[in-house]
């Protein structure tokens, strides 16, 4: 028999909340809520004066779920303190920030994924990369920075709000030995982020510092499109380590990378090489080869700006199926052309840092 998170929520019901009036289940204090297999794993959030009171409460919900049929263990844990919210993600009026760029705790390095304009591919690009790093070994995190348009939870197949057990660190989600988080986790599904500036740039600093990230030998960072508070932010109070610019070899988009470079060299952010997304496509009837947004025009922006190509990604539908499916191609179809192009990548980042 195979326990459901409604099973566990049908037990926490018939368990009165000793505090206050109903159940267990609907006092609001049940936070973190997993099933996984056999696994059941919550917490019970509390004042300091509650306690003691809640106790009892916690201890009937373990032991009825351990003599549930299909659970395998059961963590119920309590914590008390006065904040019962999720973090807020709203910047601090009074915050004393240090001076000049700082590092994440925790993070060896930070590696930017950005483009000049919208449509070129960088979420898919900064997606499959990360998971490429993994494969290789590198003890990986993807923070999705576009905050208005959060892709990364759809790319990643994250649908779970991330746990807060202090009300203060968030606790990122793992995904194809990725370790993952985004706005677009803490908001409800179709939910517009419609915010000022300030309140962006408190958000990210706050995903940045407040997230336990672990040991990371580097975080990818995927940016939002233009030149704008997210890329100014990171610059001025982040140490970065790289930038890695994506476009696709049309003139249009190429136009939008130079400025994308022009930027990063001026908040002094060192540029890793540029990605020509989208290069080539090849039919999957007849085997034609088609080049829709022109042929080497990333190739030759990089070399007239000093700058690596890293790769050439084709484009192909099973990259944007694997995308929508949750598991980046690079995950579901690894021995795939497509797939061997961003290991490709990710195998020439890890030589630089070797």
């Amino acid at each position: 028999m195979t326990v459901t998170r409604d099973d566990v929520l049908e037990i926490l019901e018939s368990i009165p909340n000793p505090v206050g009036e109903g159940s267990l289940a609907a006092s609001g204090m049940v936070r973190a809520l997993s099933v996984e297999g056999g696994a059941v794993r919550f917490v019970i959030e509390v004042s300091p004066d509650q306690a003691k009171a809640m106790e009892p409460a916690r201890a009937e919900a373990e032991a009825r779920l351990k003599a549930t049929p299909g659970v395998t263990s059961v963590s119920a844990a309590m914590t008390a303190h006065s904040d019962k919210k999720p973090p807020d993600l709203q910047p601090k009026r009074k915050s004393a920030a240090p001076q000049g760029p700082q590092a994440v705790p925790g993070v060896d390095r930070i590696l930017l994924v950005g483009s000049g304009k919208g449509g070129v591919g960088k979420s898919t690009v900064a997606a499959n990369l990360a998971c490429a790093l993994a494969a290789e070994g590198v003890k990986v995190g993807l923070l999705d920075a576009d905050i208005y348009g959060p892709s990364q939870p759809h790319m990643m197949g994250l649908s779970k709000c991330p746990a807060s057990p202090d009300g203060k660190t968030i606790i990122p989600l793992q995904a194809h030995g990725v370790t993952c988080m985004s706005i677009g986790l803490m908001m409800n599904e179709g939910q517009a982020v419609v915010w000022r500036g300030p309140m962006l740039m408190g958000a990210l600093q706050q995903m940045l510092l407040q997230v336990q990230w672990g040991e990371l030998d580097v975080l990818v960072i995927d940016l939002p499109p233009g030149t704008g508070d997210v890329q100014l932010t990171l610059g001025r109070k982040f140490r970065t380590d790289g930038a890695i610019i994506v476009s696709t070899p049309q003139d249009v988009a190429l136009l939008d990378a130079r400025k994308a470079m022009d930027m990063f060299r001026q908040l002094k952010m060192p540029i890793t090489g540029m990605v020509e997304n989208m290069s080539t496509h090849i039919c999957s009837n007849c085997g034609h080869e088609e080049h829709l947004f022109g042929h080497g025009g990333v190739a030759a922006e990089a070399e007239k700006l000093g700058v690596p190509l890293l790769g050439e990604i084709p484009l192909h539908l099973d990259v944007r199926v694997a995308s929508d499916g949750g598991a980046p191609i690079v995950v579901s179809q690894p021995e795939s052309p497509q797939a061997c192009a961003f290991r490709d990548i990710a195998r020439k980042l890890v030589r630089q840092e070797a």
